[in-house]
């Protein structure tokens, strides 16, 4: 990974405990603004009669002491920890002219290896579903990270490139309109420039192959984290809600609600924030002690043993793919770009 600051290394989590601050400073009547409401989003009251909702989903089992009790990935914990914190063990920023993301969203170089301009992705991809899908090399060029990806023909951001490309109003313009590209892909639309979403209008059947096609809950873990590191923190907590009252109210990304707590969440940074989606997501939660999220009980917060409720207990039995390419990556981005 290159040279490190002063030859100093951080020592990093070794607990998911360690990892996440959400509930340090919890409180239930928080007064900061996070830019979550916890009343119903545009969907839940324009698009609920027919088309496919689903009242909440009853999903209580006879006997909770014979559910099999789940348990938070480390991996995914350390990762998103890395994230939040800007990657603390990093390495020293690249010249001026090897800006290739900023470069390439200027429209001055193609992304490799496929040779394609920026323009031409905004202007002839959107509505091209079949391509959006099974190309594999494109993502990590729309959504550039601090981490190497599996196509290496892509550069990871540095701090001195962010912050060349968070002024520069050119490169992100282009970069909401690859947003907004990507969020028709997955059946949503984006309403404003402070990032509030809604479903689009062809929501069902994108919402059918979002549900079934789950590779694409890792390029959303990308697209969430460029988001934060590209000026557009804000947009996070308005998608990372509708994904929450998509699969845990309405039922119609079912397959999506473990990506959604175990790793949309915890790309936000701002701690409030996290709690406040974090809270929506247990009242709908079911079966509700399976919940392992937080807040923690008030025992074991006296007890010092971490601020997760839940780091305890067995594997869940049937973990999402994205779970299950993180815990044997090592929490690394390799499949999400695909």
């Amino acid at each position: 990974m290159g040279n490190l600051v002063g030859g100093w290394r951080l020592k990093e989590p070794s607990t998911v405990e360690e990892c996440d601050s959400t509930w340090d400073s919890d409180s239930e009547n928080e007064s900061e603004d996070s830019g979550v409401s916890e009343s119903a989003s545009p969907s839940a009251e324009s698009e609920r009669t027919g088309s496919g909702d689903t009242e909440p989903r009853d999903q209580l089992c006879d006997s909770p002491e014979l559910a099999p009790k789940m348990k938070r990935s480390f991996y995914a914990a350390r990762d998103l920890y890395k994230y939040r914190h800007s990657y603390p063990n990093y390495r020293k920023s690249r010249q001026p002219n090897e800006y290739r993301n900023l470069r390439f969203y200027l429209n001055k170089i193609p992304l490799g290896p496929d040779g394609i301009y920026i323009e031409e992705i905004l202007t002839k991809w959107r509505g091209d579903y079949d391509k959006l899908e099974h190309n594999h090399t494109y993502i990590q060029w729309l959504f550039p990270l601090r981490e190497q990806g599996l196509n290496f023909y892509a550069h990871e951001l540095t701090q001195d490139e962010i912050k060349e490309f968070q002024g520069t109003r050119e490169a992100k313009r282009r970069f909401v309109a690859a947003y907004s590209l990507m969020l028709d892909f997955y059946g949503v639309k984006l309403l404003d420039k402070n990032g509030n979403v809604t479903r689009a209008p062809n929501w069902e059947q994108r919402f059918q192959h979002l549900n079934e096609s789950q590779h694409n809950y890792l390029r959303i873990t990308r697209i969430l984290k460029s988001l934060g590191e590209l000026g557009c923190e804000a947009f996070k907590a308005p998608l990372v809600r509708l994904f929450l009252e998509e699969s845990l109210v309405h039922g119609t990304l079912s397959n999506m609600t473990h990506s959604a707590l175990e790793y949309y969440v915890y790309t936000i940074r701002n701690a409030a924030t996290r709690r406040r989606l974090l809270r929506y997501a247990k009242k709908h939660y079911r079966p509700a002690h399976n919940f392992i999220w937080g807040p923690p009980s008030k025992e074991r917060r006296g007890e010092g043993e971490g601020e997760e409720g839940g780091g305890s207990g067995y594997r869940a039995p049937n973990p999402t793919p994205e779970h299950h390419r993180r815990e044997e990556g090592g929490g690394e981005m390799r499949e999400g770009e695909r």
